[in-house]
């Protein structure tokens, strides 16, 4: 694509260098190794890495364009430098313009929320697909075009995998495209510039301090994402969290809450909840589900906000709903043998771990809950202490272990979440995670249940920077079936 239209609305602070802006763009990359000849590369200085530094390297392997916020030291003559005051604004409107603005001919509902993300994204896709809707998916899980499926280790893409998935989408015929959008995305602005038409909130509760600092940085980048929706949007919101208002304050866009407490557009009455499934009067109708949980009412909540929002069939919307099924590691059940649960979930923070506890102790009916929780490395330590706390309270038996160390020592990590914990009879380290699910089972009676938090849908396990193949559903069924 000619550069002229590439920089279309950028706010360019001065060129340096060949300064022919008529030159062709092959590609764009904010990775020096995966640049070629001809691509432009932006120079992205991040909390670890400074991507000035691999100016020379994009050079070498063909770069004819550099967008950066700084000079470097020697200037090929050959290359046009652009700099720019805002570099990962830059890089969300160069994507958008390269890959020909495919948010606008794409419909684009965007999740955003500490917990339900996931699942609420993972629902819709199935919601629509139910209806022969051809539909997109951009999600913690895996990234979903049409009927191709496609690995994924972030929560919300970079801005330029963003837009290439979209035109992809668009391509396809794709009506819809459904995502999941992080705090570090939102703050990063890697959704800058989408035309996005619904945005939900699920709830807000403490994550990610390691990198907003304080909670109310942390709700400041979420709430960005409704101060930027336009007045032919759409934002949906969890009438029962405290800080949904807050949320919506700068909102140009049409505002509809969701709720079971207070008051709300669309308001549901959990009629029942056990491990059979949730049944939920919905406008004075009782819908059953095979999905549990009270997190699970508001999931659905929500849903039914956005096809409503959509104008959709409200019969049919609610027969549709019934046929959902829970995404992978998301309060996902394995029975073993002698009666024995499994339960895996992607818990991570004190807030779902809570909601999962809680929702297990409400049909746990004399049987034991052996709960196995670690925690992230070089992530928010505060909630640690948490993390044990809630796991004790609400279990019979807890087994810390490890979980993605990263570079952080497991011992370390472990030991602060031993801190939250006071009955010290109630727990056992086990430092290697899978003799922590090994141990569990051996060690289960008839009926228990075994609650495996925090890596939920992960095949791996971070360590250091490596990603070792760790597929942890696997290995509890396996042994569930065994016992």
């Amino acid at each position: 694509m000619n550069l002229e239209l590439i920089l279309k609305n950028i706010k360019v602070k001065e060129y340096h260098g060949d300064k022919n802006r008529n030159k062709f763009i092959k590609g764009i990359s904010d990775n020096s190794l995966n640049v070629k000849s001809g691509y432009l590369f932006f120079a992205v200085k991040g909390n670890v890495v400074d991507g000035h530094n691999f100016i020379i390297d994009a050079i070498n392997n063909g770069c004819k364009v550099i967008v950066c916020t700084e000079l470097p030291s020697f200037l090929d003559k050959k290359v046009t430098y652009i700099i720019v005051e805002n570099i990962r604004e830059s890089i969300s409107t160069i994507s958008s313009n390269f890959y020909k603005n495919p948010s606008k001919e794409i419909k684009i509902i965007c999740v955003t929320g500490t917990n339900g993300k996931t699942s609420i994204v993972y629902f819709l896709h199935q919601f629509f697909s139910h209806l022969n809707i051809k539909v997109g998916m951009l999600s913690t899980i895996e990234n979903v075009i049409d009927d191709e499926v496609l690995e994924t280790n972030l929560t919300t893409p970079s801005s330029i995998l963003i837009n290439k998935l979209l035109r992809k989408m668009v391509s396809n015929n794709c009506d819809y495209c459904i995502m999941e959008a992080s705090s570090h995305a939102i703050d990063q602005e890697r959704v800058k510039g989408l035309k996005i038409d619904v945005s939900i909130l699920t709830n807000l509760t403490h994550d990610h301090l390691d990198y907003h600092k304080t909670f109310l940085n942390y709700i400041n980048a979420k709430k960005k994402l409704f101060d930027d929706l336009s007045k032919s949007s759409i934002a949906i919101i969890n009438s029962d969290d405290k800080r949904s208002d807050y949320m919506v304050q700068n909102c140009k866009a049409k505002i509809f809450r969701y709720g079971i407490k207070s008051n709300a557009d669309f308001k549901g009455r959990i009629v029942s909840n056990d491990i059979s499934g949730l049944s939920i009067d919905i406008d004075s109708k009782i819908v059953h589900f095979s999905l549990i949980g009270e997190f699970n009412a508001y999931n659905i909540l929500a849903i039914y906000s956005v096809v409503n929002s959509l104008n959709l069939k409200r019969e049919m919307v609610l027969k549709t709903l019934s046929l959902l099924k829970p995404p992978k590691g998301r309060f996902e059940i394995f029975k073993g043998n002698r009666n024995i649960i499994g339960i895996v979930d992607y818990a991570h923070t004190p807030d779902a771990l809570l909601n999962v506890l809680r929702t297990i102790n409400k049909f746990k009916k004399g049987r034991r809950i052996i709960t196995i929780v670690g925690a992230g490395g070089d992530r928010d330590k505060m909630k640690r202490p948490l993390m044990g706390k809630i796991a004790s309270e609400y279990s019979d038996f807890v087994i810390l272990t490890s979980d993605n160390p990263r570079f952080e020592d497991e011992m370390t990590i472990i030991n602060e979440i031993k801190v939250g914990i006071e009955n010290k009879k109630k727990y056992k380290i086990i430092v290697n995670r899978k003799e922590a699910i090994h141990y569990a089972c051996d060690n289960c009676k008839n009926d228990d249940i075994i609650l495996l938090a925090g890596k939920g849908h992960e095949k791996y396990q971070i360590i250091n920077d490596s990603f070792f193949d760790f597929n942890e559903r696997k290995i509890l069924e396996k042994k569930l079936n065994k016992i």
